[in-house]
């Protein structure tokens, strides 16, 4: 049985979606990811960990339906590079908050966004407050691929920097679309400069406005040279596995005590 949403009649989805149930919105983004990736690699790991999550919880019992992924974000610290294809927060944002008034007509109260672009992650914790404001939705964010995990199990040397383009994100393509990179043109761009400061980078106390050419011209932030589809692989199942954890507790998740 289908868990996509937009796969059912809207007579169908009547009696799909209840009160109980979990909405999933991949969000992805058309984006420049080096010369090695295609500009849908945020988009293809998008969609496909939402497949699978939801599928696995929708397996044990939970009942969760996805809808179809958002393609174009905000990505606009990829403005440079031609094929990169951003919205602006205020069109995003209002483009959110309609999903969530759409979904509010239904009896569904519990609503995920899935997002494997960081440059949307701030964005879309406001539209969660939002949409739990304005229309009283559960709303919950939930973050695609994570470099810092990616890093201690079976990085190249990235030093704990490889966010964008590198070997995790690379890697996740050679599994799953490995016709889709070039691994001839793959370059090693780790802005290790940023390691001599405490306070200030990413993952640190002081984050900072950024564009991905200002780390060199490919746009890579990362080693995407010591990528494989081994990794993509174990780094998929293991990503796809939290994610389906974390939908079974969404699905009975209260911000009150019981």
């Amino acid at each position: 049985m289908t868990r996509n949403l937009a796969d059912l009649s809207s007579h169908a989805a009547v009696f799909a979606l209840q009160e109980d149930s979990v909405i999933v919105i991949p969000i992805g983004a058309i984006e420049h990811h080096g010369p090695h990736l295609p500009l849908s690699t945020d988009l293809v790991i998008a969609e496909q960990l939402a497949i699978a999550a939801v599928e696995e919880a929708s397996a044990a019992g939970v009942n969760v339906w996805m809808l179809p992924a958002l393609a174009y974000t905000k990505s606009d610290e990829h403005h440079w590079a031609p094929g990169s294809i951003w919205l602006g927060w205020d069109t995003l944002m209002k483009t959110l908050i309609d999903i969530g008034r759409s979904i509010a007509a239904t009896p569904c109260t519990r609503v995920v966004f899935y997002n494997c672009h960081g440059g949307n992650a701030a964005l879309l914790q406001v539209a969660c407050r939002e949409l739990r404001r304005e229309f009283g939705l559960q709303t919950f964010l939930l973050a695609g691929a994570a470099p810092a995990a990616a890093d201690a199990a079976g990085r190249g040397d990235e030093s704990g920097l490889g966010i964008h383009g590198g070997h995790a994100e690379t890697s996740l393509l050679l599994h799953l679309r490995p016709d889709l990179v070039d691994m001839g043109l793959a370059v090693r761009s780790v802005p290790e400069h940023l390691l001599q400061y405490s306070h200030v980078g990413f993952g640190k106390p002081v984050s900072f406005g950024w564009l991905s050419n200002d780390f060199g011209p490919s746009g890579v932030i990362g080693d995407p040279t010591t990528a494989n589809a081994a990794f993509g692989k174990k780094h998929f199942e293991a990503m796809a596995g939290r994610a389906a954890a974390a939908l079974a507790e969404i699905a009975v998740f209260t911000p009150a005590p019981k």
